[in-house]
């Protein structure tokens, strides 16, 4: 049968070691039904290489390479891809060969496109949403994102003629990493487990005020050696639909549960967070007992959005000023200065006490956070652990860095739609700035935990930006 570009995203799979060629092929690509896919034999003409070869993990960066180029001769190079619901991503970038007919993405510097310079994984960093307020987010761990690579002849657009094309597999399962649906009391999650035999350092991994279970980052993590907990706390199943009243005893039970669990080694557990997740996994550490290292991304140190209620106490929500919000040149909704200061008035019954806390923590900040002053809440967290007599906490910035800091090449997303404002806010962070620091929180992270988690050395790996 024929079939489209779209299917063959869909039902391309990678099965060789080693440097794997794709090339343009003389007409329409003819596969046949089964598996594993086969494909007719062509007239190599331009190749393209990736290495590692077949699949890999999103997280992990791969090497392209063109080759049977004239010397010196201009190609753009085009990827794409289409989340689950549909929606395309793109980026390109222009290039000359060398001397030699050779184009390798690790010694070329784009000339221009979606992004300029010597960036290995421009095409992946750079991807932007066809549609525009879209963020591209894994949504199924269980099959990967096939990226199509293209080689345009040129740098004209519109008059390229299609020289080669790849279709690359990134994937958010390691080969034997176990995935593991967890219906246990109150506590709706997914445990990811290493292949390795246990027992393994425990992470609870919570995201930000979306809502639902999105598991890829735990997935991803749980290749590094540990077992990671991905945490729904809302809007999910029967679980609370809003954000207006959360209980401390339900993530009690989440980390009690990894605990107990044979494949998890104590005495304690890590907890990772993110915007919202990071402030409740700051509320987690101040509160709860078992809790033995702490890393937090853009979160705030007050309670915001709604009650956090604890065996009879109440942190109410920081308050809040709509008169503070701006609007972009671009017509989005601004709302960084929208929150009161947690340090003034009656707010101040908001910060979390995390001078309570006896475990280390991590702060990881992007400095153009537009969300809320991430900065100044991973400061005044510091100050407030050193006054009453507690550790420093690392705390490592990333400037043109916003938001969302998301495993290593994941795209910036500039602007979208806000859950709780209800409107398409900024979010912050300039691209490549943004994907560079995801490159070394994604390292520093792992290697606060192995350090404080009792597991094994840290990562090793040379990732490309």
């Amino acid at each position: 049968m024929v079939v489209s570009s779209q299917a063959l995203l869909r039902h391309f799979g990678f099965c060789r070691w080693g440097p794997t060629r794709w090339v343009q092929l003389a007409g329409p690509l003819k596969l046949r039904t089964g598996n594993p896919v086969s494909w007719t034999t062509v007239r190599l003409v331009t190749t393209v290489t990736l290495e590692p070869a077949g699949r890999c993990r999103w997280d992990e960066p791969v090497r392209i390479a063109v080759r049977g180029l004239a010397p010196g001769q201009p190609v753009t190079l085009r990827a794409s891809l289409r989340d689950e619901k549909g929606a395309l991503f793109r980026a390109h970038a222009r290039y000359c060969a060398d001397a030699a007919g050779l184009l390798a993405l690790e010694r070329a510097p784009a000339l221009g496109g979606s992004f300029a310079g010597l960036e290995p994984m421009g095409l992946f960093w750079a991807l932007e949403p066809e549609k525009p307020l879209l963020r591209l987010v894994k949504r199924d761990v269980q099959t990967p994102f096939a990226v199509e690579l293209e080689v345009l002849d040129g740098h004209e657009p519109g008059t390229q003629r299609l020289l080669g094309r790849a279709v690359h597999e990134r994937d958010f399962l390691a080969p034997g990493v176990r995935r593991e649906p967890v219906r246990a009391g109150r506590v709706r999650a997914t445990l990811f487990l290493p292949p390795e035999p246990g027992p393994f350092p425990g992470i609870v991994d919570i995201l930000g005020a979306g809502g639902g279970l999105l598991e890829y980052r735990a997935s991803l993590l749980a290749g590094k050696g540990f077992a990671v907990m991905a945490l729904a706390y809302y809007n999910y199943e029967d679980l609370p639909k809003s954000l207006e009243n959360l209980h401390l005893e339900y993530f009690e039970e989440a980390v009690n549960y990894l605990l107990n669990h044979p494949q998890v080694k104590g005495p304690g557990v890590g907890l990772l967070g993110i915007s919202k997740g990071g402030e409740l996994c700051l509320s987690m550490a101040s509160f709860l007992k078992g809790i033995t290292a702490a890393v937090i991304i853009n979160g705030s140190v007050a309670c915001v959005g709604g009650n956090l209620h604890y065996k009879g106490e109440i942190l109410p929500p920081v308050g809040f000023n709509q008169n503070r919000i701006k609007m972009t040149k671009d017509g989005f909704v601004d709302i960084v200065e929208i929150l009161n200061c947690p340090l003034e008035g009656p707010d101040q019954k908001s910060f979390i006490p995390v001078e309570r806390a006896e475990c280390p923590f991590l702060f990881l900040v992007g400095q153009d956070d537009h969300n809320w002053k991430s900065e100044f809440y991973a400061n005044e967290a510091s100050k407030r652990l050193q006054a009453h007599g507690k550790a420093k906490p690392q705390v490592i910035c990333y400037p043109g860095t916003g938001h969302y800091i998301e495993p290593p090449y994941f795209p910036l997303c500039p602007a979208s739609l806000h859950t709780l404002v209800g409107v398409p806010v900024i979010w912050g962070g300039e691209p490549r700035a943004h994907a560079r620091a995801q490159v070394d929180a994604w390292q520093q992270l792992q290697t606060f935990f192995h350090k404080h988690l009792g597991g094994d050395k840290g990562p090793s790996c040379d990732l490309l930006c």
